[in-house]
């Protein structure tokens, strides 16, 4: 996840950086979903039935506690289609973990809301384009208007930390200037911009990646788009995930803006890591699957059968060390690439299904030679 407007401001205005002491955990408490979404890594649907008991669920939240795991978010399928999804927010805040709710928005109303905004420090809906794209892209007709009508009402209630998701291939290209229209329009104050990992039906649907150049384009448009809200004051966070090869194209540009303060930005990218799967990042499937990030193709081992300290901390694969060497031992392009301690290589899940090799480049890095120095 690189937090591109926090790294502009913080850098800019001298304020300390923003370091995450501890780890992220993704877990999808559920694979029931009421929509079919083209992307969707984990191939939910509404007759899915749940694996995990709240036991199972509450026993896990405090072994990351004694585990460093310090952001817990809520995605699924729809993690709202669980009952007890309150109540495992609920202990999370009892244990100091902060939590966020990645949902599609459709099951939120105005008997929830309130409760939602109380319960959940942020709350990230999904939004995929225009009216029609989104629908296409989602699966359901008339799911645009919902999910903006959610984004619209948490918006309405102060106090409330809500953001639009917005997942960038072939299909939602040509709508990305129409995100961030929609965005000043309404004020949301986050936007998190997603690339596409070739995993579920993602890995499916190859066909719907971006071509190298269409990747440039979209990413040099969001670059600029950040540069323009904190230069005018706008107070939109922007976010980008999946790529992480955006840092070093975003520390030339701000190089030619700042050029006194490239070395501090540097040395901030660099600390940030890149790709943090396996190290300050981990998902847990419905399944009660651990995984470095919630594309993996390998599993590291189940909560079900193993004790989550075992495997995240005490006992950990191969796999799990070999992916927390920093910066990684990448071939490829990467091998000798300037820059591999500020991306750390990228996506092994995109490396793995396109080269089977989970050591091989990122197949999407779209940065040219003399970028890679």
């Amino acid at each position: 996840m690189f937090r591109l407007s926090n790294l502009i401001h913080s850098v800019i205005e001298g304020n300390k950086p923003r370091v995450l002491d501890g780890s992220i955990a993704i877990w999808n408490f559920t694979n029931r979903c009421n929509l079919s979404c083209m992307h969707c890594y984990s191939k939910a649907d509404l007759d899915a039935v749940d694996t995990l008991s709240t036991e199972d669920i509450m026993k896990t939240l405090d072994k990351f506690k004694e585990n460093g795991v310090k952001f817990l978010i809520f995605s699924g399928g729809e993690p709202l289609t669980r009952k007890d999804l309150f109540e495992i927010a609920q202990r999370c805040r009892e244990l100091g973990i902060i939590t966020y709710l990645s949902t599609n928005g459709l099951y939120i109303t105005k008997n929830n809301a309130q409760k939602i905004i109380d319960t959940f420090n942020y709350i990230g809906i999904s939004i995929d384009g225009s009216e029609k794209v989104h629908d296409h892209f989602r699966g359901l007709e008339g799911s645009f208007r919902e999910s903006m009508k959610a984004v619209k009402l948490l918006n309405s209630y102060e106090g409330s930390k809500v953001g639009i998701r917005f997942t960038i291939t072939k299909e939602t290209y040509d709508d990305l200037q129409f995100i961030f229209e929609l965005a000043e329009k309404e004020n949301i104050p986050k936007v998190y911009i997603s690339h596409l990992v070739y995993s579920g039906r993602g890995l499916e649907n190859l066909e719907m990646d971006l071509s190298k150049e269409q990747r440039r384009t979209a990413v040099e448009y969001i670059l600029g788009k950040a540069f323009e809200y904190h230069d005018s004051g706008r107070d939109i966070e922007i976010v980008t995930g999946n790529m992480e090869q955006d840092a070093i194209l975003f520390l030339e540009l701000f190089g030619e803006k700042y050029p006194d303060l490239k070395e501090e930005m540097n040395q901030r990218l660099i600390s940030w890591g890149g790709n943090s799967a396996g190290r300050k990042l981990l998902n847990i499937d419905s399944e009660g699957n651990v995984k470095p990030d919630p594309f993996f193709p390998k599993v590291i081992g189940n909560i079900l059968h193993q004790d989550f300290s075992d495997i995240w901390t005490k006992e950990p694969t191969e796999l799990l060390e070999k992916l927390r060497v920093h910066p990684r031992e990448i071939s490829g392009i990467c091998a000798d690439c300037a820059h591999i301690n500020i991306c750390n290589g990228g996506s092994r899940s995109r490396a793995y299904a396109i080269y089977g090799d989970m050591w091989a480049e990122d197949p999407s890095c779209y940065l040219t030679k003399e970028e890679r120095g």
